[in-house]
This record gives C-alpha cells, sequence and structure tokens, in this order.
C-alpha cells in the first residue's frame, strides 16, 4: 500500500473537504479491521467509499467479491493505478454515490447477503444508515469506521444525551459492538477526531414485534424532531398530523407518561407506543 500523502502528491490530487476525505494511512490498522471484521472466501463485500484502496486491497485477499463504490473521478484514476499493480481481479470498481447504489440488485447478483464495509464520510452517515436498514433483508452485517462521535450516538443507551433517532432505529433492528479505535494521526490529512470501527449484524427478526415498521420509524423522527419538548407535544406538532387527543389516548395504552421525552424511551417502548398509535388510528 503506498502512503496516501506520497500517492496525492505524486498526481498532484488533493482530498477533498467537502467529501469527508480522510485516507486510512497505516496498513496494519487496515488489516486488523479486516481481520476483526471476519471477513471470509465466502464473503461477497461491498465497499462504501473506497479511496486509495487501504480496506480495498486486505479485503479483497480474502473475499470472493468485492464491489468498491467511489464517487471522486481523481480518486478513482489511482485506485485502478492501485489495484493493476496488485493484480486482483475479483473487485469490480462502481463509479458512484452510495446513495445511488442498489444494494438488492447487487445481492440478487452475487445470489447471497451482502458484506459491508467502509470509512464512513461524517457528511453522509446518517444516510448511509439508512439505506442500510432498509435494505437488510440483502445485508447480513456492516463494519463501518464513523468519527467517535457518532459512533457514541449509535451506541448510546435511552437517557444519554448521545441517544438519538439512529440508537433507537439500529438497535430495533441490529446488534452492535465496537471493533475498534482508530486515531486521528493513522489518517492524512488528519481529522480532528479519532474515529471508531462498529460492527452492525442485522437481525433476522426484530426481538420486538411492530405493526407497521415504516410508521414506527416515522414515529421516531417525529419524537426526535423535537427532542426538547415532551413526547405529547413533540408528536402532536410533527409531520405525522396527528392530533393530542390521539396522542394522549396512544400514549395511555401504551403505559408512556406523556410528559417523557425521546430520548428517555427504550426501543421495545418505541415498538409499543408506534402500534398503539397505529392501533387508535385504525379504530
Amino acid at each position: 500500500m503506498t502512503s496516501p500523502r506520497v500517492l496525492l502528491n505524486a498526481h498532484n490530487v488533493r482530498a477533498k473537504k467537502n467529501l469527508g476525505q480522510h485516507f486510512l494511512s497505516d496498513p496494519s490498522t487496515a488489516r486488523m479491521i479486516v481481520t476483526r471484521g471476519k471477513i471470509t472466501p465466502e464473503d461477497v463485500v461491498l465497499e462504501i467509499g473506497a479511496g486509495l484502496g487501504a480496506l480495498t486491497l486486505p479485503v479483497s485477499h480474502i473475499a470472493q467479491k468485492v464491489f468498491a463504490v467511489e464517487k471522486d473521478r481523481p480518486i478513482i484514476d489511482l485506485l485502478k493505478t492501485q489495484l493493476l499493480a496488485s493484480d486482483l481481479s475479483n473487485v469490480v470498481l462502481m463509479d458512484n454515490n452510495i446513495l445511488d447504489v442498489d444494494i438488492n440488485a447487487l445481492a440478487d447478483e452475487a445470489k447471497r447477503k451482502i458484506v459491508v464495509i467502509g470509512n464512513l464520510p461524517y457528511n453522509i452517515s446518517s444516510q448511509v444508515l439508512v439505506k442500510l436498514i432498509e435494505s437488510r433483508r440483502n445485508v447480513s452485517r456492516a463494519i463501518l469506521m464513523f468519527q467517535k462521535e457518532l459512533a457514541q450516538r449509535i451506541t448510546a443507551s435511552p437517557g444519554c444525551k448521545d441517544y438519538s433517532r439512529l440508537s433507537v432505529m439500529l438497535q430495533y433492528c441490529a446488534e452492535i459492538k465496537s471493533l475498534a479505535t482508530v486515531k486521528a494521526d493513522l489518517f492524512f490529512p488528519k481529522p480532528k477526531v479519532d474515529s471508531e470501527v462498529l460492527e452492525i449484524k442485522f437481525k433476522d427478526k426484530s426481538d420486538f414485534p411492530v405493526c407497521d415498521e415504516l410508521f414506527l420509524f416515522e414515529v421516531i423522527k417525529a419524537a426526535f424532531g423535537k427532542r426538547r419538548k415532551t413526547l405529547k407535544n413533540a408528536l402532536s406538532k410533527s409531520m405525522l398530523h396527528i392530533n393530542v387527543e390521539t396522542v394522549l389516548d396512544a400514549l395511555q395504552r401504551s403505559g408512556v407518561d406523556s410528559s417523557r421525552r425521546a430520548e428517555t424511551l427504550s426501543v421495545s417502548e418505541f415498538v409499543n407506543l408506534s402500534n398503539c398509535l397505529n392501533e387508535v388510528l385504525n379504530l
């Protein structure tokens, strides 16, 4: 693996701040992520933001096939050179934005669930996670590197200030664990904060049965949309367009105090509240 600093300077290419580009420059850390992520020869991997190939190369030496997605044209040209030099034939380089990639179609092509890996730029991390949740029937797990701040939000428990919409959505449908912390000085250019690698293992079936999953996600979004307000006010004044009487009825049925706020509810309480709201609305 050629040093990102050397490679970029040699080709007069600069990392783009608007794309959140920070390239992992330590090969041993990349190998550690692949090892702890337990990539196997049977895996078909979708890499988000392949960059200069720090993860692409060690993953492709193990996995059956790698779909490497990268949207920055100058970086794609450098990555092609890296792949050619490594004589790798199992990497499909995709010039695309990950938000436009049809994950379900890739899984159909592979005839198996996809394993997702990548170093996510902060500016699209939330959108990528929502996309993975929506596509999770075709994604077995994801090994993703986040800025420390976002990793804390994803893994936060009810009552913590970091507990958020993403915390609830992911914990509803996946098991999450930390695999490693990666120091900021192992990237070029160096970011302001450390990163954390999380494994997100999607469940075949949620522990908490829900009547309407899409509605559940809308309820979660509405509750956290005005997180300083009580649930009564947040839900009744949201884009759900549910009047306060209906909200109060559902809260009473679910056993949730109307004065509580979104960040205090567990995943099971959110599911129960969503089911009760759905029931009241369909009376």
